[in-house]
């Protein structure tokens, strides 16, 4: 008995210098679904990882709550997005938190979006011309390699005796995410370009777009709260009607009645429900790699 308790005592050492056995995980927030996969992804047993807009939810619209506050407070690290995808009280709420907080699109050349009045894109006279950042890094895996850095570094910084134990499963994350990529680029390059064309709810898959060219059209800009006219409606229908669009989706964090409108109008067929900046409760999108996997499938699929 004395051998055996030794021989176990010696191989509790041997885990506790070797990063892999810890008091308690260490508190994570993260601003959203996504974002809180690649935390759990990368930090694995060591952490604890909540978020503040759920799976199914909208960031864009997220209003922080005074349990969310709390939360923030007993947090270790905050992680959140950035590129104006949360909304400020989120953000300032973090900043306030003095808690260690990292932006995980830290260092990521953002799409700008000019932005006009309308929709139509041949005629901006007189239109006060803007530029919208795009905060949807997470359709490109080629951009999520420097996120989930950002990610594993926030991770090291406040857990240093973890330090290996992050790398090694960053290492892995990140041979995943060149899987993805490979994946995609096997799908839509088996796609003449003159179909990759898409309607989706609002403009969420830029990134996705410009890695693997595809045209995405959208009544509404980046952020969900951005109503379109009825101009703008108008414009798509004769888009789609025009240029013979077939992959038209609704998305799992809006209401879907403005696209199956327009499906309606332009005799379109409705290929199903994509994920656009969240996570779901079903099994379609239960971590990132889902959602991105299931998207490229049912997308390319609808394009054929």
């Amino acid at each position: 008995m004395k051998i055996k308790w030794m021989k176990m005592s010696a191989l509790m050492i041997s885990l506790a210098f070797s990063g892999s056995l810890w008091a308690e995980p260490i508190s994570v927030v993260s601003s959203f679904s996504i974002l809180g996969d690649v935390a759990q992804q990368i930090g694995g047993e060591r952490v604890q990882v909540s978020n503040l807009v759920p799976a199914d939810g909208d960031a864009h619209a997220y209003q922080l709550t005074g349990g969310d506050v709390k939360k923030l407070a007993n947090a270790k690290l905050i992680l959140i997005n950035g590129l104006g995808l949360e909304t400020g009280d989120v953000v300032r709420a973090a900043k306030n938190s003095k808690i260690t907080y990292a932006e995980a699109t830290a260092g990521i050349s953002p799409i700008k979006h000019e932005e006009h009045e309308e929709h139509d894109h041949h005629d901006h006279a007189g239109h006060d011309h803007h530029h919208e950042i795009d905060p949807h890094v997470w359709h490109d895996p080629v951009l999520m390699q420097k996120y989930a850095s950002n990610v594993a570094t926030a991770l090291i910084k406040v857990d240093p005796a973890g330090a290996k134990y992050y790398a090694a499963r960053f290492k892995n994350y990140s041979a995943e995410l060149s899987k993805l990529d490979a994946f995609a680029r096997q799908q839509f390059n088996a796609i003449p370009k003159n179909q990759r064309k898409v309607l989706t709810g609002h403009d969420a898959f830029s990134y996705l777009g410009k890695r693997y060219g595809i045209e995405f059209i959208a009544p509404q800009g980046v952020s969900t709260e951005a109503q379109p006219s009825a101009k703008t409606v108008a414009a798509i229908v004769r888009q789609i009607k025009q240029t013979g669009v077939k992959a038209v989706f609704t998305e799992n964090i809006k209401d879907g009645r403005m696209v199956q409108r327009i499906a309606q109008e332009t005799g379109a067929k409705i290929g199903g429900k994509l994920y656009s900046d969240a996570l779901s409760r079903d099994g379609n999108a239960k971590t990132y790699a889902d959602l991105f996997r299931y998207n490229v499938r049912v997308m390319s699929g609808a394009m054929k």
